[in-house]
């Protein structure tokens, strides 16, 4: 889904530069689909005004929903949704003694009326974020329901693949 003049249709936003192991995985999905995106580092914390003005200004640059991972505190992804009328993706980062579970419940705990649909921790969450973009974007865009279409037939035809070479092991072990 490349827009015109390569505008990015989903932006990714981290805390922290240190966050990206983790949410190069959204960007790898996204590639996949050719997806145009944008990859930025805002601290809702220590660069509030900057994460203000980059999520109040997505929309108007095309922008069509963000992906936003933190760890800790984790409250970039409602500041960002607190800006924004765009639906926000949050990525808790395991990046704590906590591991993750503390970004997960500031994460997910927004109030009535500011969502933040919320993936898993880590790179599992970050691959799902970009592949829930996908799939907001293919509501309006067949090109990319049929790549969806076709990434889910090839992960069952991988699945049967490897059942197939666990029943020669089983055998091959006398099992």
């Amino acid at each position: 889904m490349q827009q015109e003049n390569n505008t990015p249709a989903v932006g990714i936003l981290m805390g922290s530069d240190s966050d990206y192991p983790v949410m190069i995985e959204a960007a790898k999905i996204l590639k996949s689909f050719d997806v145009a995106y944008e990859m930025v580092v805002s601290s809702a914390h220590r660069s509030p005004q900057r994460t203000a003005e980059y999520a109040s200004s997505a929309a108007d640059r095309g922008v069509k929903l963000l992906i936003v991972g933190a760890g800790a505190a984790a409250h970039l992804a409602g500041v960002v949704a607190s800006e924004t009328t765009l639906p926000i993706v949050g990525v808790p980062i395991d990046s704590s003694a906590l591991q993750g579970m503390d970004a997960l419940l500031a994460t997910v705990q927004m109030p009535g009326g500011i969502p933040v649909a919320t993936m898993a921790i880590g790179k599992a969450g970050a691959m799902n974020a970009g592949i829930f973009a996908v799939q907001i974007l293919a509501l309006s865009d067949p090109v990319l329901k049929k790549a969806l279409e076709e990434s889910r037939a090839r992960m069952a035809v991988e699945v049967a693949l490897k059942s197939d070479g666990l029943q020669q092991r089983l055998a091959a072990d006398g099992l």
